[in-house]
């Protein structure tokens, strides 16, 4: 069975590289010189189209006069070179309005061209106006301004198990400042058995930054996942230590509150059951428990060396393993753990004391794994087990040898990779699947013009909201901390990710329930037959995704979620070939 869905991965992934490469090769011309073929130009328009303007490569031994014989004889244009016009023999041309087209294929078909193709405007990564994000290197290092584009945390929550979070003002403790925009939901303190969670020692408040500081707020410093939730657990006290059963309660009451992913700065010497235990349980539960390896520069420490948990190194602003960092065969994963500012509290949490300093530490390094972490959720991965396996498979591998591997494990986090990945992943897939339910529809509709109608803008509208996303390549355009592009660019039924991905584990927008109750509202409506039909076969395309990407928690076994979902997809299916069938 996993080596079929393995098959029909790869097979869904090709189709789905093929099928955006006709989209955007459609009207293009294919031609070749002497050397063979060269690409044609992509013409369809995009709003980052530089207006009556194209870049003209010509081949390195065509001369100056060649060059004005082309542009400006041949085809009547005003051009100018480019600053490295003599080593690269690039030019900037001027095409009238509405020739642009016709101009481009004529220019791909000259032999003395390499290539011509429009002038486009490029743009910066979102770049938060934190002041102190210049100082964040190691948000830099893990490649955090460019997975902003394509996830933020939305909707997740990351529990930080620790001396408690700078979260909310209560008697004399108060919410530090770059936190204000930033969400915290109810948390306990194990310390004195009270929900107040509040952070009287300053670690704990450090390592909730960097999972989901308050960014592009214009004060402070920038988080990873900040627009994820944080909840504070408080099992160490003001002198920064626990016990090893106060830590185990901490990780029940998380999971057992809506945490997807857990946090765990801290550790010790000593393995223990009561630790195992609760990791076993909090992972049964859907969360992905992340943990410090240790700061002894010998072996991992316990938790991080427990089964169950992601236990990550620390390197520095070169990628070596900080001297400090312990390593290990349990050493999953590094990142950044040397110089990591960040805001916490001083004088104990109270008079509103606050600073920014740069800590050092596994403790710095995990938030950076956590953050990323909730990204991937965020995005729809929920399995634990798909979480640690994305991670690790994207990070950037510094030492291959058996060595390597006990100091950095799989290698550097690379969060830009992973939710890169998850994201390209996610979109060929259900734009493969959709391909291929659209066609074999088409055909079986094609009696009542099956083809014209998914061919429709209605069609084409519907199966795309609920399939791969109206506005899947929004990332490719833009990052997507505005929430309304992040919802556009999203399925329907990753819309409840942004309440909980505990609710989505169950897949309630992502059923036959939803295609049949538009459809009954909307039936007699006959031209809505196309959309509706779109909204089914996108629908079944999703559900198809689920099947074969394999990266979703089953809250009720792996055998019964696959089997729900293969049985939606079906009745999805043939519901939309029905409507395309139906005439009257």
């Amino acid at each position: 069975m996993t080596n079929l869905l393995r098959g029909i991965h790869r097979f869904a992934l090709a189709t789905g590289a093929w099928l955006l490469a006709v989209t955007s090769l459609a009207g293009c011309s294919s031609t070749s010189d002497s050397r063979g073929a060269h690409p044609s130009p992509i013409l369809l328009e995009s709003s980052e189209d530089i207006p009556g303007q194209i870049v003209v490569d010509f081949r390195d031994d065509v001369g100056a006069s060649d060059i004005h014989s082309v542009l400006t004889a041949g085809l009547g244009l005003t051009f100018a070179p480019t600053a490295l016009e003599a080593q690269t023999r690039i030019q900037i041309a001027t095409v009238p309005a509405g020739l642009t087209g016709l101009i481009l294929a004529k220019l791909n078909a000259d032999p003395r061209v390499e290539y011509a193709e429009p002038l486009a405007r490029v743009h910066a990564l979102f770049t938060p106006d934190d002041p102190l994000f210049k100082d964040q290197w190691h948000l830099a290092r893990v490649g955090a301004p460019t997975a902003w584009h394509y996830a933020t945390g939305r909707g997740v929550t990351v529990a930080v198990v620790d001396t408690g979070i700078a979260c909310e003002d209560y008697n004399s403790f108060v919410k530090v400042s770059d936190l204000n925009h930033t969400r915290c939901v109810e948390g306990f303190n194990f310390i004195n058995n009270t929900p107040h969670a509040n952070d009287d020692q300053g670690h704990g408040t450090h390592v909730a930054g960097t999972i989901a500081q308050s960014t592009h707020n214009g004060h402070g410093a920038a988080g990873m996942a900040f627009h994820a939730k944080l909840m504070p657990v408080k099992v160490l006290g003001a002198n920064g230590s626990g016990t090893t059963a106060g830590v185990a309660d901490g990780i029940r009451w998380a999971a057992d509150h809506g945490a997807q992913v857990i946090n765990l700065s801290l550790g010790g010497p000593r393995p223990a059951q009561v630790l195992q235990k609760a990791i076993h349980y909090a992972r049964a539960k859907g969360a992905v428990v992340i943990a410090a390896a240790g700061n002894s520069g010998g072996s991992v420490g316990y938790p991080g060396a427990h089964d169950g948990v992601i236990a990550v190194s620390a390197s520095d602003r070169d990628d070596k393993i900080a001297k400090f960092s312990s390593r290990g065969p349990q050493v999953d994963i590094a990142a950044p753990g040397v110089d990591v500012v960040q805001q916490t509290i001083c004088e104990g949490g109270k008079g509103k004391c606050e600073r920014f300093p740069a800590f050092n530490g596994t403790s710095m390094a995990t938030p950076h794994v956590s953050g990323a972490a909730a990204m991937l959720i965020s995005q729809g991965v929920t399995d634990p087990d798909a979480i640690e396996r994305i991670l690790k498979g994207s990070a950037r591998v510094i030492d291959p040898s058996d060595d390597g591997k006990a100091l950095y494990g799989a290698g550097i986090l690379d969060a830009a990779a992973a939710v890169k990945q998850t994201a390209l992943s996610h979109t060929l897939t259900r734009l493969a699947l959709l391909g291929v339910l659209a066609a074999w529809a088409a055909y079986m509709a094609r009696k009542a013009n099956g083809l014209s109608k998914i061919l429709s803008p209605g069609f084409l509208l519907g199966a795309l909201l609920t399939g791969p996303g109206l506005l899947f390549f929004a990332p490719l355009v833009s990052p997507l901390p505005l929430l309304a592009l992040d919802v556009l660019a999203r399925p329907l039924a990753d819309l409840d990710l942004l309440l909980s991905p505990a609710l989505h584990r169950w897949l309630p927008l992502a059923n036959i329930l939803l295609p049949f109750g538009l459809t009954t509202l909307a039936f007699g409506i006959k031209g809505l037959r196309p959309t509706l039909a779109g909204i089914s076969l996108g629908t079944a395309a999703y559900l198809g995704s689920v099947l074969v990407l394999n990266e979703s928690f089953p809250p009720v076994g792996k055998v019964l979620l696959l089997s729900w979902v293969a049985v939606n997809a079906v009745l999805c299916s043939f519901f939309g070939k029905f409507l395309l069938t139906e005439e009257d």
